[in-house]
């Protein structure tokens, strides 16, 4: 039995799986009417991530709050598995999706449903099947009065159409079905994929392309340059080493009391005990020392036969010097007993004083540990701010006491009938709430331990509350409170919090396929709210005793249409005469938000739309610096700058009216993109593939000069952008430092979320602390390039001899990407090379799958037919198959 169904989508549809928070691409070319309208962006296919990688993530609960749900979604009993196929890509592509009864009884012809995650699905024939978006990326299938029944055992092929497909991200996920007859009950469905042979051809050309980059890598020696990471301002050896054994003690100002405390306990792992700290001491001794006049974070590191200085200004700088230390320690050193040290004279000082990571931990959630884990991780590589995305749509992650329920319901994703006491599941997180990727939150002790770690290691936290788009986990979360406490008879204190008009007959979808998820800013109950909120979480910050400065408000993505039809927005601006269109409610939100903030010492951040408003431009309605809020100390993240755009130096424009940056583009920091084009490889793409080079080679300063390709991988033309604003001097003060987000839609492990960090966030950690490298300034085009060349190889030799081999064991061990191996056939023979230079690759030649005992590639390879090679590193583990035809 064989069926037809067509899925179609005009790009509106189509883009939403694909990407959703890092979406902020998306929004501007495929919806946001108001911004950007100059742009386009072809959209050529999906992206694949292996599901089975998904249906096997599992995350250890035991340091997270969260809700379970019981016998509504709970079973082992699987009635129902499919297998989508990729039967063709040429355009559109056809999927053969293959249903198999698992169960006892027939699947009945009607009085089902499957529902699923995806980005575009729509049915041809509803004769057979129906297929209805339900919110967000959330769908429904239902058959239609065609479909036949399914026996046990027996298996039914209906065939259907979606989007050109690049890799195995994008397709559907997160099948369960429900019964008519018991709405309450949810059974998980397995899904298994199969994307053929199609990508033979594109993937061994990408083998060729990454074979041709690798061969500009050049050999170092292993002695050369600083064996200090990131590289510090000024460093030289001396040749005179120090014995660090038992024998050392620290001494330490008492200013620097903490900071030895972090010293002594990271030489315990070394030579067995914990050094004594000590006000004064002779003989071996680290001394730690208070230096008035270093620059705010920067360090002096002396190491001599007689003993290690180290001298700072501040804390921080102390600090830094230290994880300075620790790098300069041999890999085999732990429990060693004694290790050399080299003798070197280090000055040192961040290029930018904010170096943030961006985690997302609202759309997919981490667990505490896993926070913990990335904060060792920023520590070492000297990073100073941690922004915890914690709330957006698809959940809501801090327990904040004042509001049970933006826990208790806002953090929970699952299916229930009424959907009242969850929200719906996203990026396949299925029907049960014990999807510790879907479902999870930081109880009120766990975010202070959180911060107390991040403080304890000079790393400032900052909060996000999406708003006022991107909030409909808090939206549903408010509407139970409302709904409890009306039933109490409660009015007055279940409005107070309330988020939406009750009224509001607005209509519109967000980026990611929301009708109901923004937030009504003129309601006085939003900002008892947005004050509620930031003291609860001023309150957990003081007992943690970490600094507060700011809270993110988001303030990205908010769709056309809303407010149009609310009765409260309506009342709002009958009474205020500054309020004339719901476009004037942007400033009066983020102005009220602003007022509230500077109340309480604290400054605003946002995406760079807060900072934005709209201007006509021959006769366009396009985006431009607002006038208002500059010089008000609005820090905004700014993504966008992807060539072709328009907006390529919107960072520059708005700094350069006076607006606070963080240089967070897409081109070359958002974490989550894919390496590369393989059909294998995991990530989105709608901004483009970010490999280790991509934040390595980013100019801060001069950005625009450093374009080497678009979205899609292919040359771009410098001419493109000639007529682009470059940055002032203003401007330049204006450029507060850099920051790297990693968007989780796609991520559903710790282990998927350390894969894409890694070795990715190396090369931010060295363009965030490290200062102009030579050949970013060399205006000679040629020998610019061989500057770079020869930066990247030693970047490279650092990463595979030193800082990975370090991360295999440091802080319990991250699980960073190993590159694919780069082939390509040369005079009928298989040449292979690699990025990280001391990798192994391994091959056969008999189509099995290589392996740590297979022939370890030498010389290039004669053997014809299929060849298979995968990159194994020091420790054993292995990267992905490549497979060459020769």
């Amino acid at each position: 039995m064989t069926f037809l169904i067509i899925l179609t989508g005009g790009p509106v549809r189509m883009i939403k799986n694909v990407m959703i928070k890092s979406s902020h691409f998306i929004n501007r070319t495929y919806f946001n009417e108001a911004f950007f309208l100059f742009m386009t962006i072809p959209f050529t296919g999906l992206l694949f991530l292996s599901l089975l990688s998904f249906a096997s993530c599992a995350q250890n609960t035991s340091d997270t709050k969260a809700t379970t749900s019981t016998s509504a979604t709970e079973t082992t009993t699987k009635p129902l598995t499919i297998t989508l196929a990729l039967a063709d890509n040429t355009g559109r592509s056809r999927l053969a999706m293959t249903l198999t009864n698992t169960g006892n009884d027939p699947l009945p012809a009607s009085g089902w449903t499957l529902y699923f995650n995806s980005g575009s699905a729509t049915s041809i024939d509803p004769n057979v099947v129906r297929v209805t978006p339900v919110n967000g990326d959330f769908y429904s299938l239902k058959p239609g009065p065609a479909f036949k029944a399914i026996a046990p055992g027996q298996s039914a092929t209906i065939t259907i159409q979606d989007r050109h497909i690049r890799n195995l991200t994008d397709f559907p996920i997160g099948f369960y079905l429900v019964f008519d007859t018991n709405p309450e009950q949810a059974f998980p469905v397995a899904m298994t994929v199969s994307k053929g042979n199609t990508f033979d051809k594109s993937d061994q050309q990408l083998a060729e392309k990454i074979y041709d980059q690798n061969a500009s890598i050049q050999s170092i020696p292993a002695d050369k340059g600083p064996k200090i990471f990131p590289t510090p301002v000024s460093y030289q050896e001396t040749g005179q080493p120090f014995v660090l054994d038992k024998q050392v003690v620290v001494v330490a100002d008492k200013a620097f009391t903490a900071e030895a405390e972090v010293l002594a306990n990271a030489l315990a792992t070394v030579v067995g005990t914990k050094p004594s700290i000590r006000a004064q001491a002779a003989g071996k001794s680290i001394s730690l020392r208070k230096k008035a006049g270093m620059a705010p974070e920067g360090y002096e590191l002396q190491i001599n036969q007689d003993g290690i200085t180290l001298s700072a200004s501040d804390g921080a700088g102390l600090f830094y010097g230290i994880q300075s230390l620790q790098t300069l320690m041999p890999l085999d050193a732990a429990k060693s007993g004694s290790v050399s040290l080299p003798g070197l004279v280090v000055k040192d000082a961040p290029r930018f004083p904010y170096r943030a990571f961006m985690m997302d931990v609202a759309r997919n959630f981490q667990p505490k540990s896993e926070v913990l884990k990335v904060l060792d991780l920023l520590a070492l590589y000297k990073f100073n701010t941690l922004h915890l995305h914690f709330s957006d749509d698809e959940g809501w992650r801090v327990e904040i006491p004042s509001l049970p329920e933006l826990t208790s319901v806002g953090s929970k994703r699952a299916y229930s009938a009424n959907q009242k006491e969850s929200i719906v599941p996203s990026y396949g997180s299925g029907p049960s709430a014990s999807n510790t990727s879907g479902t999870g939150f930081y109880s009120k002790a766990d975010f202070v331990e959180i911060l107390r770690y991040a403080n304890e290691r000079h790393i400032k936290v900052i909060p996000e509350i999406e708003s006022p788009g991107h909030a409909r986990a808090a939206l549903r979360a408010m509407d139970a409170r409302y709904e409890r406490l009306m039933k109490t008879g409660n009015k007055a204190e279940a409005e107070k919090y309330l988020l939406r008009d009750l009224t509001d007959k607005s209509t519109y979808q967000s980026v990611q396929g929301w009708n109901d998820n923004v937030i009504d800013v003129s309601l006085p109950s939003v900002y008892a709210f947005m004050e509620r909120v930031a003291d609860d979480l001023r309150a957990m910050y003081k007992e943690a005793g970490a600094p507060l400065n700011t809270i993110h408000y988001g303030g990205d993505e908010v769709p056309k249409g809303v407010w149009e039809k609310s009765p409260s927005a309506q009342k709002l601006m009958a009474g205020n005469a500054s309020i004339k269109t719901t476009q004037d409610l942007w400033e009066y939100y983020f102005g009220k938000l602003d007022k509230a903030l500077k109340s309480r010492g604290l400054y605003l951040s946002g995406w760079e739309e807060i900072g934005l408003t709209k201007a006509l431009k021959n006769g366009r309605s396009i985006w431009v610096p607002n006038p208002v809020f500059a010089g008000k100390n609005f820090h905004v993240n700014v993504w966008q700058n992807s060539p072709g755009s328009g907006a390529e130096d919107l960072a520059y424009r708005l700094a350069n009216a006076g607006y606070k940056v963080i240089l967070t583009p897409v081109t070359h920091l958002y974490l989550d993109l894919a390496y590369n084009t393989s059909s294998e490889e995991p990530g989105q793409y709608w901004g483009g593939y970010v490999d280790i080079d991509k934040p390595f080679y980013f100019i801060p300063f001069d950005y625009l000069r450093n374009f080497k390709d678009d979205k899609t991988g292919k040359l771009f033309p410098a001419s493109a952008i000639k007529s682009r604003e470059p940055l002032t001097a203003a401007g330049r003060a204006n450029i507060v430092g850099i920051e790297a987000p990693l968007w989780s839609e796609k991520i559903l492990s710790p282990d998927q979320l350390e894969y894409k960090l890694l070795p990715k966030l190396l090369a931010v950690a060295e363009r965030a602390w490290a200062k102009d490298p030579a050949w970013s300034t060399e205006t000679n085009t040629a020998k610019s390039d061989q500057l770079y060349n020869k930066a990247w190889s030693e970047f490279l030799h650092t990463l595979s001899e030193r800082e990975l081999p370090r991360l295999d064991t440091y802080a319990g061990g991250f699980q960073y990407r190993i590159p694919t191996a780069g082939a390509k056939v040369t005079s009928g023979k298989l040449a292979a090379n690699v990025q990280l230079p001391g990798s192994a690759i391994h091959y056969t030649t008999d189509g099995t799958e290589p392996t740590a005992s297979s022939p370890i590639y030498t010389e290039p390879i004669a053997a014809t037919g299929t060849i298979k090679l995968k990159v194994f590193n020091k420790a054993g583990r292995s990267g992905q198959t490549i497979t060459v035809v020769n």
